[in-house]
């Protein structure tokens, strides 16, 4: 049953990898979507670690859950700097000259990107059903606005919708790698639950603080401020509601 929910649940993680195509063939503008999107991602994000992962982390592992979440906050940001993980920022790449650069760093960071998805909703499961339900959650709301914009930078960067659409589904698999390998060596080492959890918390803390919140502050007028508030709020109380489904 675990494992069919693992399944399950990253098969529909990699599914939204057709998003940005959905919207490019039905010419679509994205980008409203992609706002309430990321206001949705921030308070869900904010809400999962605070909410389930850090109060698990603690329950297994009192004394080094804190310094684990740190690790998790260094971890992501190393992710982030070194292997082009920042898919919500990389359509600022605008020049000619960078679109086939900006591409490839989409697809690079896709894959490895999709593995660590896939080996966290693996450990979430693990855990207990409810946790992986809402770190699954999570990863679904921030995964939309990212797919949305990486489809359209590999638009940008030459590759035609077929192509765009092979390479997504190549990269999406690699979240059912992760998923798979890190379900059999977690039964094989359960202590490693206790290091995953925690540095989820801390990656799911560096992403939503550092990356998703930071583009809120782009939208200023009182009314999208104001929707913004609501839906970061809304994503915050899923995840207690969650939490509160659980304990």
């Amino acid at each position: 049953m675990i494992f069919l929910s693992i399944l399950i649940a990253t098969t529909l993680v990699g599914l939204l990898s057709f998003v940005g195509a959905f919207f490019f063939l039905a010419k679509k503008n994205p980008d409203t979507l992609t706002f309430y999107f990321v206001s949705l991602a921030s308070g869900t994000m904010l809400g999962n670690a605070l909410l389930n992962l850090i109060p698990e982390a603690m329950e297994h592992n009192t004394h080094a859950a804190f310094p684990m979440i740190g690790l998790g906050v260094f971890i992501f940001f190393i992710l982030e700097k070194f292997l082009i993980w920042r898919h919500c920022h990389s359509h600022h790449h605008t020049g000619d000259h960078q679109k086939p650069i900006a591409a490839r760093m989409i697809i690079t960071g896709d894959a490895i990107h999709n593995f660590i998805d896939g080996a966290i909703i693996a450990s979430s499961f693990l855990i207990d059903f409810h946790v992986g339900l809402a770190v699954t959650a999570a990863i679904v709301l921030h995964e939309i606005p990212q797919e949305l914009g990486d489809f359209g930078i590999l638009i940008r960067g030459g590759y035609s919708v077929k192509n765009a659409l092979g390479i997504n589904a190549l990269t999406a698999s690699t979240a059912l790698l992760g998923a798979v390998i890190t379900y059999f060596f977690l039964e094989m080492a359960p202590l490693a639950q206790h290091f995953l959890v925690p540095v989820t918390a801390g990656g799911f803390l560096y992403i939503a603080l550092a990356d998703l919140i930071p583009q809120l502050h782009e939208h200023v007028n009182l009314k999208e401020s104001l929707i913004q508030m609501a839906l970061l709020l809304g994503g915050f109380g899923f995840m207690a509601v969650i939490r509160n489904a659980h304990g």
